[in-house]
């Protein structure tokens, strides 16, 4: 059992869970699937200044809170107690492309030759982490949620901004991979 626990699951499990998630958040309690929404929730609780964006019944959507706190914790306890000893599998297309910038090192989800303290300090590594995830917060902000929220509750309630969303994050990263990665390496 713990060996099945501690490897990935195949999308044909894991999809349908994800999915069958929607429709018992409406069935029980109407609430709405996403991350995202919970900052601000956070923010609301621990620093209750006078930010019109602020002033609102966070305790209301509590139950995100303790949502996201157990994918932290599940994280947590997965990647301590039940790790994967495998590599992450990637296709050799991508591989290959990653070792033309640069980019060997390819052990676990991110690679260790852009994602670390010191290459924080690096004009690549600054536009990669801290631009880059400015970029994903403003987005998340400004199109109203993030991926996972219009990807799977968006998109399942069939709503027309979450359609234009999931397509502007797909053409964002194409772009980013394709046309900005290869002038920062």
């Amino acid at each position: 059992m713990l060996e099945y626990i501690s490897q990935p699951w195949p999308w044909y499990v894991a999809g349908p869970l994800i999915g069958l998630m929607i429709p018992m958040l409406f069935i029980f309690g109407n609430k709405l699937f996403g991350i995202s929404s919970s900052l601000r929730h956070v923010c609301a609780a621990i620093a209750p200044a006078n930010i019109p964006f602020l002033k609102y019944n966070w305790q209301a959507e509590s139950w995100n809170l303790f949502f996201v706190a157990g994918i932290v914790l599940g994280g947590f306890v997965a990647a301590h107690w039940f790790p994967n000893p495998e590599t992450v599998a990637i296709a050799s297309e991508t591989s290959s492309e990653l070792q033309a910038l640069g980019i060997t090192e390819q052990s676990g989800l991110l690679p260790s030759q852009i994602f670390n303290w010191s290459s924080l300090f690096t004009l690549p590594g600054f536009f990669i982490i801290i631009v880059g995830g400015f970029l994903v917060g403003f987005g998340a902000r400004y199109a109203g949620g993030c991926t996972s929220g219009h990807a799977i509750m968006g998109v399942s309630g069939l709503q027309r901004a979450s359609f234009v969303a999931v397509a502007a994050f797909f053409a964002g990263g194409l772009f980013i991979t394709h046309a900005v990665y290869p002038l920062l390496f």
